[in-house]
């Protein structure tokens, strides 16, 4: 039972969001092409200790969809 009460854990003390953007540089254009947008999901996550018992954990995403090559959205 001891060994239960010795391990170690986490809360989830804030979330919030520093940063985003939305750009559609080809729009309205854009959306009268009939062929469909391919999708690019990137996604990294970085970690910052601030304190001794505090840890600041990034995560980062970028979203891109392009129909022929031409960008429709990127988040």
């Amino acid at each position: 039972m001891s060994d239960e009460n010795n391990q170690p854990f986490f809360n989830i003390q804030r979330i919030y969001l520093k940063d985003m953007s939305l750009e559609q540089p080809n729009s309205p254009a854009i959306f009268l092409e009939q062929d469909m947008p391919s999708v690019e999901v990137e996604v990294d996550v970085k970690a910052e200790r601030l304190a001794e018992s505090v840890v600041e954990i990034i995560v980062t995403g970028t979203v891109t969809a392009k129909v022929k090559e031409k960008v429709a959205l990127l988040i």
